[in-house]
């Protein structure tokens, strides 16, 4: 018989970047379907509603990916004191915007650290306790950026790409084990990731400019973030690995679908289109 709740599969999940954006509306959507989450922030404080709200159920985590070797240590205290986490969705993660050649590499090399390097690491240490179990679940949350890469955002799009080739690796290496690989690819959503970007100082250009307005825009009509929960909780009661595009229609399904199909000259002037560049 299919489960009905993800409670069914999963009784604990470990929860990255859980006080804002999607990963807010994955943990609240856990909660509500009888999971124990365990949810990260690098300011606990902004879990503590959370926290109040769902006594027992919400455990608030400090965690700061900028320091990998510390966060799998936090990561193993926590897996141990939950005798073992059945679901871990690694979600933190941040934009830098800035051309590519005119802003300092230390910008891009920190977001590759921490976004694709120590995300990694945090797989790597979730892992063996899913394979010993033979059951459970890892979600790395990719991009569709990965796909349509964001222009002036190169770090966080090969972050994302990386994050995916990860993702389709563990999806080959795990086959047969019990253990679920989500390689989940969202769009824009109407979270407050805009704001939090960072614009390292440096001359912008009018080209910067009409991208910084059309990604705005896009952000702040995209769906909300509840519905990328309700995506994921499908693909978690599905029960199997694989890819999971979420967003708006053209971005998660018409866009995909042309980039397959279609030239690569062709997705290159949707994406210039869709920035504002054409």
């Amino acid at each position: 018989m299919a489960a009905s709740r993800v409670s069914d599969l999963h009784r604990t999940a470990f929860v990255t970047g859980a006080s804002t954006g999607l990963g807010l509306a994955f943990t609240e959507m856990l909660l509500a379907e009888g999971v124990r989450v365990w949810g990260t922030s690098r300011d606990p404080a902004r879990l503590a509603d959370l926290a109040r709200s769902h006594p027992g159920a919400f455990t608030p985590v400090a965690l700061d990916l900028r320091d990998g070797q510390l966060a799998v240590r936090i990561f193993q205290e926590q897996d141990r004191a939950a005798d073992g986490f059945d679901l871990v969705i690694n979600n933190a993660g941040y934009g830098v915007f800035g051309d590519f050649a005119a802003t300092s590499f230390t910008h891009w090399r920190e977001q590759l650290e921490v976004m694709l390097v120590h995300t990694a690491q945090l797989s790597h240490a979730a892992l063996p306790g899913l394979l010993a179990r033979r059951h459970g679940a890892l979600v790395n949350l990719s991009s569709l950026a990965a796909e349509f890469p964001l222009p002036y955002q190169s770090a966080y799009n090969m972050a994302k790409a990386g994050l995916t080739a990860l993702n389709e690796s563990l999806m080959i290496e795990t086959a047969g084990s019990g253990v679920v690989i989500l390689d989940v690819r969202p769009g824009d959503y109407r979270t407050d990731f805009e704001n939090s970007v960072r614009r390292p100082p440096a001359a912008e250009t009018p080209r910067m400019a009409r991208v910084w307005a059309a990604f705005a825009t896009m952000m702040r009509s995209g769906p909300p973030p509840a519905h990328a929960a309700a995506v994921l909780r499908r693909a978690l009661l599905r029960h199997r690995s694989g890819t999971v595009r979420m967003g708006r229609f053209f971005q998660a399904v018409a866009g995909p679908f042309l980039a397959r199909f279609g030239s690569l000259r062709l997705k290159r002037r949707i994406q210039a289109h869709y920035f504002d560049l054409a």
